[in-house]
């Protein structure tokens, strides 16, 4: 019986679902590149970042990456977005 009340639990899911897509464009450079950040729960408890780029109009690359706990894709999602933002990266405005 405790197993099954553990299950439908709510405390055990994140609460955060955060989403994040930056653009860097330059005509000089004939560059049009998208990237973008989105953390979601697993149904397994753990948490998952999922980053997709490429130039804009693709599919582009995607990686996903687990992390046990939701404070350490918290942290990375931080990190990525200050270098995308240090090499010119920034949030569409349309």
């Amino acid at each position: 019986m405790d197993a099954m009340a553990s299950i439908g639990d709510p405390c055990c899911m994140t609460a955060t679902s955060r989403h994040l897509y930056i653009e860097h464009r330059d005509a000089t450079r004939n560059m049009a590149r998208f990237y973008a950040l989105s953390i979601e729960p697993t149904l397994f408890g753990d948490v998952c970042l999922t980053r997709r780029w490429g130039r804009i109009g693709t599919r582009g690359q995607m990686r996903a990456m687990s992390f046990s706990q939701e404070e350490e894709a918290l942290a990375y999602f931080a990190k990525i977005q200050r270098q995308k933002a240090s090499r010119g990266y920034r949030e569409c405005l349309t």
